[in-house]
């Protein structure tokens, strides 16, 4: 078996208040998103406490396969039997009481022999297999809806179709952004092809195929895999944001592994996709990489569901999650092929209603609520926002003939969401301002504005099980998204000269007694024109803060190299510094966490294998360089060799072992043909952590003769 296990995070109310700064306007805080090293240093588990997991599985004869930088996610495999003994459960087989198959299942809540509780452990269990959310055939193919106006065969609908509809200008392309699309299953990216081919269009996005845990990428029909939803997700954000930098497909077996894979992607995606459902225990396992993803700056857009008003017995996690964008479905006719908006209604399958996991509703949908009869005052309402579901697309997949007006569904409308913000922030970054992270607080302020019929699509007409009705509704929340304006109104178009400020690293650690670097990068818009002065301000005592060059000429656009030097004698912790950039009647700031620590604790032993040896001229040879340590050591070992005669250069793979600083290295050395003859003593030499070690091989260079 394989599971992740899960460890909760740090500071939960902490959490929640720089959540809220974050996305209020009049805070200082506002949208100064943390980077997974930042996120992982204020909210993340310890070092510690994720150790201690690491050391428990191991010591039930788990294998640990993979970790994760914001120490959330702990991948391990194992016998039933080390799983049993390990969680104290007995693992048995059951027949699922609504669905023709059995189910695997613990017989009780594991527990764990550890001084800390755990968040969830994933894959214990398969009572609720993921499936997609929102992809729906049409029961009633014959009876074609009248939005089959589309460039695609049949008329249906394509990718370019939407962007057309809900974007219309040919300015923005999501340049410059990554997004991610959250899949179960591999995908075979022939049917991707297949569908550009067959719509006389091009591709010209690059697409990873990234596995979280192991699980396969691919997935052929032959080996009775599906992969509909995969190429549609796919085919509806490339056709929004056509020149995206790249889409990211994470293809895992749990929303663990996937989720976490999100959170600590380098780079991060800020805009991301989920068209899939499933049942777990308990709603509230995947909050923590929600959080993290609005911490961060990504924003999730989740299918709500095909199965018309959501009930208590509606399967449709996780779209009624408060940091999630969930996303309704309508019935959309355009003006003719690649045609502008001409009309939309609900769509009667669309997802949308009450939560039923009874998350609480969330301040900034507490207005809209307030002016919808329908609305609970109380708990989580959905939709947010909503798109084209209705069986008028076209679709390609499992290397088949493809189909024209047969499949609908919200999974549709969330990839298009997703791609939508691509422009968005796109136009964001153009005009020097930071990409939107979680949009809701910003869609339900438009909502809520004297703006809102220009900025979005109010639709008024049709009905889920709830009657869709002016302003927001439970059929298709605040509407659809009304080209230009909508943009415009996220992310205005900067006329005012002004600059940012960044750092990179945000966040610096250093050893007491040593120094460490960020770059400040300023960047103008708007034809600003003046030299930036930076200052800095927070250090503690015994940190000396300086900046080369100390200001960006004018026109003010540039980078500066922040050093941070800290004394021996500076107390060890975490120090927020403050860079302000002052030019042109303006001023910025940019944030640099810095973490002062200890020297390292410990130490470390050096070896080489075999301790002596030659080689002839013009041949070559290596030896096996072994670190290993003690007392607690954590730092990277360095590895230099001196000692060897002129013509004898040596290299080592890796040049570095990382951090605990224990493992293997491999000395390569090259004799040329004119090396001197002779035996000589090589020194190598590991650093790290302050310490230095040192070994000796004997090398002999011998005659070719």
């Amino acid at each position: 078996m394989q599971l992740v296990i899960v460890l909760p995070l740090r500071d939960q109310a902490g959490l929640d208040s720089f959540l809220h700064d974050l996305y209020d306007p009049a805070s200082s805080s506002y949208r100064q998103f943390l980077s997974v090293p930042e996120f992982t240093e204020r909210f993340g588990p310890t070092q510690e406490n994720y150790d201690a997991v690491i050391r428990f599985a191991e010591a039930n004869g788990l294998t640990v396969i993979g970790a994760s930088r914001n120490r959330v996610n702990v991948q391990v495999k194992g016998g039933v039997e080390n799983i049993e003994k390990a969680f104290h459960v007995t693992m048995g087989v059951y027949q699922h009481p609504t669905e023709n198959r059995t189910f695997y299942s613990p017989d009780r809540e594991p527990r764990v022999d550890l001084p800390f509780a755990l968040w969830h452990i994933s894959g214990l269990d398969n009572y609720s297999i993921p499936h997609p959310a929102g992809l729906h055939k049409n029961p009633n193919p014959d009876a074609r809806s009248n939005a089959t106006t589309g460039s695609g065969p049949s008329s249906s609908f394509l990718g370019s179709d939407m962007r057309a509809a809900y974007y219309g200008a040919t300015t923005l392309t999501g340049s410059g952004q990554s997004l991610g699309l959250l899949e179960f299953y591999g995908t075979d990216l022939s049917d991707l092809t297949t569908y550009f081919k067959n719509a006389d269009e091009t591709n010209n996005v690059p697409i990873t195929l990234l596995s979280t845990d192991g699980t396969s990428t691919s997935c052929l029909e032959s080996a009775g895999c599906d992969d509909t939803e995969q190429t549609l997700d796919m085919t509806q954000a490339i056709g929004m944001a056509p020149g995206l930098s790249k889409l990211v497909v994470y293809v895992g077996s749990t929303d663990s592994a996937i989720f976490n894979a999100m959170a600590t992607a380098s780079p991060l995606n800020a805009q991301l996709s989920s068209s899939w459902t499933w049942s777990p225990a308990d709603p509230s396992t995947d909050n923590p990489y929600f959080e993290e993803f609005a911490a961060q700056g990504q924003n999730l857009f989740q299918a709500a569901g095909d199965s018309g008003k959501w009930s208590s017995s509606s399967e449709i996690f996780p779209a009624d999650d408060v940091y999630l964008t969930s996303v309704g479905g309508t019935d959309l006719e355009t003006s003719g092929p690649a045609g502008a908006w001409s009309s939309e209604t609900a769509w009667a399958d669309g997802g949308g209603g009450i939560s039923p996991d009874k998350y609480a509703i969330p301040s900034w949908q507490t207005t809209a609520a307030s002016g919808c009869s329908s609305c609970s005052k109380t708990y989580r309402n959905g939709p947010d926002v909503s798109a084209n579901a209705n069986f008028t697309f076209y679709v390609c997949a499992d290397q088949t003939t493809c189909t024209a007006n047969e499949y609908g569904g919200t999974s549709f409308a969330a990839p298009m969401w997703a791609g939508y913000l691509a422009l968005i922030n796109q136009q964001a970054v153009a005009n020097g301002s930071k990409t939107l992270g979680f949009i809701n607080p910003s869609l339900y302020t438009l909502g809520a504005g004297s703006s809102y019929d220009s900025d979005f699509h109010d639709i008024t007409s049709g009905s889920n099980g709830y009657s869709a009705t002016t302003g927001y509704d439970l059929a298709t929340g605040l509407g659809s998204p009304n080209g230009t304006a909508l943009i415009n109104a996220l992310a205005p178009t900067t006329t005012s000269p002004t600059f940012t400020l960044s750092a990179s690293p945000a966040s610096v650690s250093v050893v007491q007694g040593n120094s460490g670097t960020s770059t400040i990068t300023t960047t103008v818009a708007g034809g600003f024109d003046s030299a930036v002065a930076l200052s800095a301000s927070g250090q503690p005592t015994g940190v000396t803060v300086s900046f080369n060059p100390t200001s960006i000429a004018a026109p003010g656009s540039g980078t500066s190299t922040l050093t941070l030097a800290v004394a021996s004698t500076t107390v060890a912790g975490t120090y927020t510094i403050t860079v302000t950039g002052t030019g042109g009647g303006i001023t910025h700031t940019a944030t640099v966490s810095l973490t002062v620590t200890a020297p390292t604790k410990g130490g470390f032993t050096i070896s080489v294998s075999p301790t002596s040896g030659y080689l002839r001229q013009g041949t070559s040879g290596y030896a096996v360089i072994t670190t290993t340590v003690s007392g607690g050591f954590d730092s990277a070992v360095a590895l230099s060799a001196s000692g060897q005669p002129t013509g004898v250069t040596i290299s080592f793979s890796p040049a570095s072992i990382a951090a605990p600083g224990s493992g293997t290295s491999d000395m390569t050395l090259t004799v040329s043909r004119t090396a001197a003859t002779g035996t000589y003593p090589i020194t190598i030499t590991g650093t790290g952590g302050g310490i230095t070690q040192t070994t000796i091989l004997t090398f002999e260079v011998t005659s070719r003769r």
